[in-house]
């Protein structure tokens, strides 16, 4: 048998046919009806086939088409989740900083009242001790005029009678 050559997009089936009844119908056999018989079933075949392989092609190609539909479903979620937790984390970590924001102010408000306190009871503390040495220089002064020694006796100092 002959074989043609022929190009890809000429591979269908009912071309494939005629092709083959064309060179049936070429083919100077003398053995009569019988080859012919043959031949044609050979060819209702080969026709089969070639449809089952088509059939075969395009359900392949429907499965192809709805796995990539699936798997762009997928990412399409998988992206919108990690999209979603993006937004959550910045939301939560402005949270954080706007609380990290407001102990920093409290603290330092707690720091500028401690400060005051302290400026406070410093001031207090210099106020006693200026009156303090005050009494005491009007003491010793009201000693010296009256010539009379403090009954008192202050540790190191002791009587002096």
């Amino acid at each position: 048998m002959a074989f043609l050559k022929v190009a890809q997009d000429e591979l269908d089936p009912a071309h494939l046919f005629n092709i083959k009844i064309e060179m049936l119908t070429n083919n100077k056999s003398h053995r009569g009806s019988y080859d012919r018989d043959i031949a044609l079933s050979e060819l209702d075949k080969e026709k089969t086939l070639s449809f089952i392989n088509a059939w075969e092609h395009n359900q392949k190609a429907k499965v192809e088409n709805k796995s990539q539909k699936k798997l762009a479903n997928v990412n399409s979620w998988e992206n919108n989740q990690k999209a979603k937790l993006e937004a959550k984390l910045k939301r939560v970590e402005q949270a954080l900083e706007n609380k990290k924001a407001e102990y920093a102010e409290k603290t330092r408000n707690k720091q500028a009242s401690i400060h005051k306190e302290a400026e406070e009871k410093r001031a207090m503390i210099e106020a006693k001790r200026g009156e303090d040495i005050l009494k005491t220089e009007e003491m010793a002064a009201k000693h010296r005029a009256t010539g009379h020694v403090p009954k008192k006796s202050y540790g190191c100092f002791g009587s002096y009678k």
